[in-house]
């Protein structure tokens, strides 16, 4: 069912990169599904190319073969970083396009890692005689969709965990007060390779009592010339919603922040005032002190109303916020910047 394809030469490499590319523009923009690319290549040209620009919008596949009008040669090659889909969910299935448009030959990056596919696409084109090849550049395709392959494989995000301390290993001033540790050309870095690369930033309340931060990606620098800033939800885990109102991070991009609350300890008055104000508030279970981990990962991926939920998200903190995704095992990935403190 499944073959490794070495390159045979530039081209299917810079296809594969090429759809990757594509797929990446989606970022933040797919909710809890995966960021995919498509072009179609002949003779060693890409004549028409798509991405899954959305949530519940068509796939790559399939928008890239429903735009292009043109005639479908029997060397026409198409390139996709995941295998197309082969089941009805928000969209038709993409194999069914690709059989009807008559493409004779599919690369794909990488096997897709949801049970409804995972395999099952690329057996049904290869039943109707397609040639199908892959996986292709196996290492990035799964490093650009790591978050889609966690939620379906772990039922959760991808979590990356940062945090600052200075050389002596001091994270706040002896009082608590904050105490600036990173350099601008750390900021820089973190906010183009951490915030950037992410579909969400959380941290806890007490972060935002005490340091006020933005949780924005200012200092980012723009990767991609065809597209936007990008700017990720961010999470503040707040069980009783004592967020100060006037707080940087309710004032600023208001509708880009999404408040946890305990489930019995947040007063519905307070809700109905964010809400106003368009700060969407979800409700989760606590386990002891802190929020049941579990039931915080299903509500974060779970579509609901207009949120369509997350694959990646970086914890930044505080302390007790780290302490809580360590011990559950809830990390995958540690970042630590060290600065002066000066």
């Amino acid at each position: 069912m499944k073959s490794i394809h070495a390159f045979s030469d530039v081209q299917d490499a810079r296809c594969m990169r090429r759809c990757l590319a594509l797929a990446s523009r989606a970022r933040g923009l797919v909710g809890n599904g995966a960021m995919v690319g498509a072009v179609l290549v002949r003779k060693g040209q890409i004549i028409a190319e798509a991405h899954h620009a959305g949530f519940g919008l068509r796939h790559a596949e399939r928008s890239l073969l429903e735009s292009f009008r043109g005639d479908i040669h029997p060397e026409d090659i198409l390139f996709t970083n995941l295998e197309p889909c082969c089941h009805t969910g928000r969209t038709p299935p993409c194999t069914n396009i690709i059989v009807e448009r008559g493409i004779r030959k599919v690369i794909y990056g990488m096997r897709d890692s949801d049970p409804r596919v995972a395999g099952k696409g690329i057996a049904l084109l290869q039943s109707q005689g397609l040639s199908v090849t892959g996986p292709v550049d196996l290492a990035e395709c799964e490093r650009l969709n790591r978050g889609f392959n966690a939620v379906r494989t772990l039922g959760r995000p991808w979590i990356t965990l940062k945090m600052a301390r200075t050389l002596d290993g001091r994270i706040a001033n002896g009082d608590g007060s904050p105490l600036k540790i990173t350099s601008t050309e750390q900021d820089r870095w973190s906010h183009t390779w951490l915030r950037s690369m992410v579909d969400a930033i959380l941290i806890g309340v007490q972060t935002v009592m005490t340091d006020d931060p933005l949780l924005d990606t200012r200092f980012a620098q723009k990767l991609n010339t065809n597209t936007d800033q990008y700017y990720p939800l961010r999470f503040i885990l707040d069980p009783s919603l004592r967020i100060p109102e006037y707080s940087k991070i309710l004032t600023n991009s208001p509708h880009q922040t999404i408040l946890v609350a305990a489930e019995d300890r947040a007063p519905a008055d307070r809700i109905s005032t964010l809400a106003q104000r368009g700060i969407r508030v979800m409700l989760a279970p606590l386990s002891g002190q802190a929020f049941d981990l579990a039931a915080l990962f299903t509500l974060l991926v779970t579509p609901q109303s207009d949120y369509h939920g997350i694959t990646s998200m970086l914890v930044e903190g505080g302390p007790k916020t780290w302490e809580t995704f360590r011990r559950a095992g809830a990390v995958d990935e540690d970042v630590v910047l060290v600065g002066d403190g000066g």
